[in-house]
């Protein structure tokens, strides 16, 4: 199986979730927010396809990580051919973080036809940051977040309780 990435795998990132991360920058988001700090990412022909398993055998290789991030772009298209990253990234003790332009709510939605996928990455997922980005309520100040709108959500307690819970550590 292949993703799409804007790309190559960042081993070192400290500004993608806490700690040392990992940070796989997907290709193609639809949201196209106006001031998005990626703008590169949105074409859903731009970047390059690599193989699920080179992905998987750089998270192998990598040593201090504490987590990896699908960033983008959004994953959330790409949720299908993510799943066995995120999986075998799990197996290797990391924590995954994702950030979508889609809100929580969207992701829950039964009748979208990609509903499945998603709910498959999300039960690997242990943070997301959703919602789109909102030049008018950015702000320098914020905690892994670009706009005062995006939320941090637990996303195994929010599966859990059936309802957005925050993680107020970050928030």
């Amino acid at each position: 199986m292949k993703v799409r990435v804007a790309a190559p795998l960042t081993i070192d990132s400290i500004v993608d979730g806490p700690g040392l991360r990992m940070v796989l920058w997907t290709q193609g988001c639809p949201h196209r927010c106006e001031g998005c700090h990626n703008p590169k990412t949105h074409s859903l022909d731009g970047g390059f396809e690599v193989t699920c398993a080179s992905i998987i055998e750089q998270i192998h290789s990598a040593k201090l990580q504490r987590g990896i991030t699908l960033s983008g772009g959004d994953p959330f298209l790409q949720a299908k051919a993510l799943l066995p990253i995120a999986i075998e990234a799990k197996k290797c003790g990391l924590d995954i973080w994702a950030y979508t332009g889609y809100c929580w709510e969207e992701l829950m939605n039964e009748r979208n036809p990609h509903y499945q996928d998603r709910q498959l990455l999300l039960q690997q997922i242990d943070v997301l940051v959703d919602g789109r980005f909102i030049e008018e309520k950015k702000s320098h100040e914020l905690l892994f977040r670009g706009s005062s709108n995006q939320r941090i959500i637990d996303v195994k307690q929010s599966l859990e309780s059936d309802a957005v819970v925050l993680c107020s550590e970050y928030m």
